[in-house]
């Protein structure tokens, strides 16, 4: 008997817990690796930290790239155009929506308002709103009280890695930590979005071009509000712009990653893993921005147990 005759109904690798493992901290990894490029980037750009039309510029630029980056490396590989037919764009319109330009607009509104451990606390609560809005509102799945630990306690992680450093505390405002939170909102809808969307349509055909939509109306809204994109060395102008092409190498494989676990897995069993972000986040600046007095090595490694400790909570099977 052939293997394809012994397993009709073979599970991909992607749906398998060594295979979400993988990708999803591959996806936390490169989006942790974002926190310490952007601040570079905005440094190679010449672009002040309140100058959102700028930084709006910017990310769409970024996620145009992104885009682009996913279009012609799927067609590259299949050999042929890789694009959207007519039944795809109102999918790619709604994630865009969400995923993209509300998410990211709201965000960096919200944090030239507020402070930056606050909200990285906040983006963290991403992955409990999945879990949330899976059960009650897209009614997706079961929300049982292992999930809520384990969203509980990796939460408690990354509370613990920011409160606990040099800039600890906690503060909210409408028009900076309500921001913030409303783009967690916008976040962990897309996720539920992008898992419903799966199942009629091409995850990554899906992710490539939506970033391409959504990024352009970023870039469209911070050039017309007076923003610009352009390295601050007009005479070595290649570092902006590598770091430029990286970042959007960040969100072109991350989100493509993210989507395909999405699409073979439970939303909560893949939302858990954002968690990480932070933690990739804080550990990453501390390499490549020399920030070594944020937070002790006993606090990181604390942190992560925590994290961990959440995953393999929403992760193991019920007995």
């Amino acid at each position: 008997m052939s293997e394809a005759a012994a397993n009709p109904q073979r599970t991909p690798f992607i749906a398998t817990l060594p295979g979400v493992v993988l990708a999803c901290l591959a996806s936390c990894f490169l989006w942790g690796s974002a926190f310490p490029c952007v601040k570079i980037g905005y440094e190679l750009f010449g672009i002040d930290a309140a100058d959102v039309p700028s930084i709006l510029a910017f990310a769409g630029t970024r996620f145009v790239i992104a885009g682009l980056m996913v279009v012609a490396g799927v067609s590259l590989a299949t050999r042929r155009a890789f694009v959207p037919e007519r039944r795809d764009l109102p999918a790619i319109g709604a994630l865009s929506l969400f995923q993209t330009v509300l998410q990211y607009v709201l965000f960096y509104v919200g944090l030239a308002n507020c402070a930056g451990v606050t909200s990285s606390i906040l983006e963290a609560s991403n992955s409990f709103l999945c879990v949330l809005l899976a059960a009650l509102v897209f009614r997706s799945e079961r929300l049982t009280g292992r999930k809520v630990l384990g969203c509980l306690v990796g939460f408690a992680g990354v509370v613990l890695v920011n409160v606990a450093g040099d800039s600890g505390g906690f503060s909210f405002a409408l028009a900076g930590e309500g921001m913030v939170l409303l783009s967690t909102v916008a976040a962990a809808t897309s996720s539920n979005l992008a898992k419903r969307f799966s199942r009629e349509h091409d995850p990554v055909l899906l992710s490539g071009w939506q970033f391409v939509l959504g990024g352009a109306i970023m870039l469209v809204v911070g050039l017309a509000a007076g923003g610009h994109v352009a390295p601050a060395d007009a005479a070595d102008p290649l570092p902006a712009l590598a770091l430029l092409a990286y970042l959007g190498f960040i969100s072109a494989g991350a989100y493509s990653l993210w989507s395909l676990a999405l699409a073979a897995n439970p939303v909560s069993r893949v939302a858990v893993f954002g968690f990480m972000n932070p933690v990739f986040g804080v550990l990453l600046s501390a390499v490549l921005l020399g920030e070594t007095s944020v937070v002790s090595p006993a606090v990181a490694a604390a942190a992560l147990v925590l994290v961990s400790a959440g995953i393999v909570i929403v992760n193991r099977r019920e007995g």
